[in-house]
């Protein structure tokens, strides 16, 4: 049942006043086959994560609550151990956390690196979230999805045109509504522990031969020191990605930064980590009105209570001028921007 004028305040993780001017809730796939699904809605609406909300959200907005999840192996029985290869079809409304932390506990690994991340199962092939290394479509084999116009598909990863913090999903937002996701677990598995964060904090637990549940231990201590409960500090998590620029670029840097941290692309391009731009641009804790950068954390955009969404654009544009001028690098922001400031 549709219902009007639904405040979303409690339904992002940034706490952003704002209004929905229809709202749907999407809890059976039979529903898509309604009128109401025949054209794209404003706005489909997960965990809430990754997206900066303004006043009104205009036509209708879907919150995607769709849950279940189902274990597919070859021979239909439930694997025996992790060497055996299985597929769990999970749906678009479960909790990420939740679901990571369900595999884990199963000894089904691949997404220890992916723990603590906000949001829902069904948001994270769009923004193809990733961490420490990892990225969530190294382990989908397929995404269900409802096109407009067209109806229910499966899509296979090179449908998806997954790459950094991108999809396909992210570049057509009109185009497709995710109802479900299907993962490959188990199989050879090799831990991610090469970023230097999760090596000191496996020195620091005493570790010498991690295992999965050691690496997730390890950046679940990593992301709490760091990142704030978006339950009592409003946020979604890394605001800008972490730019890529050209080797001349870096070299250009590290001869006036020498503890400038960087990770190899290719043999033409380097990742920098923004949160260091940020915070060597000395905006580390900043704070314009109500929001601001983690004082922990540079990376991460704050609502110290009762801010906006044009709020919080307006000081992340200051934060892109800022790192421009001083550095001579663009960054780009990882949020959505949803809806129409008053």
């Amino acid at each position: 049942m549709i219902q009007h004028k639904v405040s979303l305040t409690r339904l992002n993780t940034f706490g952003l006043p704002s209004t929905a001017e229809r709202y749907l809730a999407l809890t059976d796939p039979a529903q898509l086959e309604g009128p109401e699904f025949r054209q794209p809605p404003g706005l489909v609406l997960g965990g809430g994560s990754n997206m900066v909300l303004l006043e009104t959200i205009p036509g209708l907005t879907v919150h995607v609550l769709l849950g279940g999840l189902n274990l597919l192996t070859d021979n239909g029985q439930q694997p025996t151990d992790n060497r055996q290869p299985f597929t769990l079809r999970v749906g678009a409304g479960v909790d990420w956390n939740q679901f990571v932390r369900y595999t884990l506990d199963r000894g089904w690994y691949g997404f220890e690196n992916l723990i603590l991340i906000p949001g829902t199962v069904g948001a994270a092939p769009v923004q193809n979230i990733g961490a420490y290394g990892a990225e969530v479509a190294e382990r989908i084999v397929a995404v269900h999805v409802w096109e407009y116009g067209v109806g229910a598909r499966t899509l296979l990863p090179e449908d998806c045109g997954f790459g950094y913090r991108d999809s396909s999903f992210k570049r057509e937002p009109g185009r497709f509504l995710i109802t479900a996701v299907d993962f490959r677990l188990g199989g050879e598995h090799e831990l991610k522990t090469g970023y230097g964060a999760i090596q000191t904090e496996l020195v620091r637990l005493g570790v010498t031969d991690p295992t999965a549940t050691d690496v997730a231990l390890a950046v679940t201590n990593i992301r709490r020191s760091k990142l704030p409960d978006w339950f009592f500090l409003g946020n979604s998590g890394s605001f800008f990605k972490n730019p890529v620029v050209a080797v001349a670029d870096h070299d250009r840097l590290k001869t006036a930064y020498d503890d400038l941290p960087a990770y190899p692309i290719d043999a033409d391009h380097v990742k920098l980590p923004a949160g260091w731009l940020i915070d060597r641009a000395g905006l580390k804790g900043a704070r314009q009105g109500q929001v601001g950068t983690y004082e922990k954390q540079a990376l991460v955009m704050v609502n110290h209570g009762g801010g906006s969404g044009r709020e919080i654009l307006a000081f992340s544009a200051h934060v892109q001028d800022t790192v421009r001028e001083k550095f001579g690098v663009e960054l780009e922001r990882e949020v959505r921007l949803v809806g129409i400031a008053e």
